[in-house]
């Protein structure tokens, strides 16, 4: 599984550019998988509107995948009646249980150009189907997903499964940093080379798939496209919200652990080749250091004429928050090459928090100093902070990769 997964990150760097679909496509171009599990109630109704919706709205040949995750039910003759009624669909047997391990086995041996799925009780409008694979299908985007918790979004659900969304995507943007806002929304499309990429990635076989195929996608560099649904909750739903949270939670400290390792893909653009190709790193760390000397200086200076007004400790705090802010606005623009007013806020207060990291190394290394020579001069004092603020120079730069202005 090691070598695989090895295999496939190579494989990542080597995507091909993003390429429109064909016009004239004689195959189907879009494969939308419905994975199911005891759904006899409502596989028929569901699946017939999803078919009807597709022949008069989407321009492109189409197929619908029902894949059966082990149903015990008469879900499987109903799948098979379908499959020949419907020349558009066709239906998939699973032995054992899992939507992730249904999409998979769904996904890997299709050959559409676009690969979809979406839950079988059909909660998201589908008229967002278009604008989910559009992004896709012209070559503008890697992944697409659909968010609840958007501006534009429109959403009907009771206040327990509303509460739990909402946390477990918190704590994804705290733990993991991520940026899209809801991995668990069960309308997703994604292009099929990059899913021959990621597919061999991903460890998860049930719920958290979803998650970690976005954790992996947007930690290489892909680009995720978000469209905003109309969604009303299925109260007959079959998912367990204690179980799959449990399972969520060990699938996020798995991967937190996996980010701790450096065994995920590393920031930067995999598909263009380049944001983490040495030149690339090589540039940064240049740039990176011509700001950081800069901004060692300006701070050994303003805490030069700071400590006899505020004292040491003061002095240094001031000092160091105003390089710091200073030094995040500078490399946000130079060295990561971010323009726009975009994201500035969430840049500046990531860069306060690792100001915190420096201020406690610099911070700690002045009290160290003065408990062991109480009579140290400010020249001493200056030698002691400009080791320290090389070494929180050094932790700044890997954080800022890592963290602060990470894709």
């Amino acid at each position: 599984m090691r070598n695989q997964g090895s295999l496939a990150l190579k494989d990542l760097s080597r995507l091909p550019h993003r390429a429109p679909v064909a016009t004239h496509h004689p195959e189907p171009v879009l494969d939308v998988v419905v994975p199911v599990f005891n759904e006899e109630r409502g596989l028929e109704p569901s699946v017939r509107r999803l078919h009807a919706h597709l022949c008069e709205t989407f321009p492109y040949p189409f197929r619908i995948t029902i894949a059966d995750n082990a149903s015990t039910d008469s879900t499987p003759r109903i799948a098979a009646r379908l499959a020949d009624e419907l020349p558009e669909a066709q239906w998939l047997r699973l032995a054992e249980k899992g939507r992730g391990r249904a999409l998979r086995t769904a996904w890997s041996l299709s050959s559409a150009p676009v690969l979809a799925y979406m839950d079988v009780d059909l909660s998201t409008e589908l008229t967002a189907l278009l604008p989910l694979v559009a992004p896709l299908l012209s070559g503008h985007s890697d992944i697409a997903i659909g968010t609840r918790l958007a501006p534009g979004s429109r959403v009907v659900r009771g206040p327990k499964r509303e509460i739990t969304s909402r946390c477990y995507n918190a704590l994804l943007r705290s733990v993991l940093a991520v940026g899209f806002s809801d991995a668990q929304c069960g309308f997703k499309a994604v292009r099929r080379d990059v899913a021959e990429r990621l597919l061999p990635l991903i460890q998860d076989s049930e719920w958290f798939f979803d998650t970690e195929l976005l954790v992996i996608a947007e930690r290489a560099g892909l680009r995720i496209h978000e469209v905003p649904v109309d969604w009303v909750d299925d109260p007959d739903t079959r998912v367990d919200i204690l179980a799959t949270a449990l399972a969520d939670l060990r699938g996020i400290a798995r991967i937190g652990g996996a980010l701790a390792r450096g065994t995920l893909p590393p920031g930067g653009s995999l598909r263009d080749g380049g944001a983490d190709a040495p030149g690339r790193l090589a540039t940064q760390l240049v740039c990176f250091a011509a700001v950081g000397a800069v901004s060692t200086l300006a701070y050994l200076l303003l805490y030069a004429g700071l400590r006899p007004v505020a004292g040491s400790q003061a002095a240094n705090a001031l000092a160091l928050l105003v390089c710091a802010v200073a030094n995040t606005a500078v490399n946000r623009r130079l060295t990561f090459g971010l323009r726009g007013r975009g994201g500035v806020l969430r840049h500046q207060g990531r860069g306060l928090v690792v100001l915190l990291i420096g201020l406690a190394l610099t911070g700690g290394s002045l009290a160290a100093l003065h408990h062991a020579v109480p009579s140290a001069g400010q020249s001493t004092e200056l030698a002691v902070l400009l080791a320290a603020n090389l070494a929180a120079t050094l932790l700044r730069f890997l954080f800022f990769r890592a963290w602060v202005f990470r894709a």
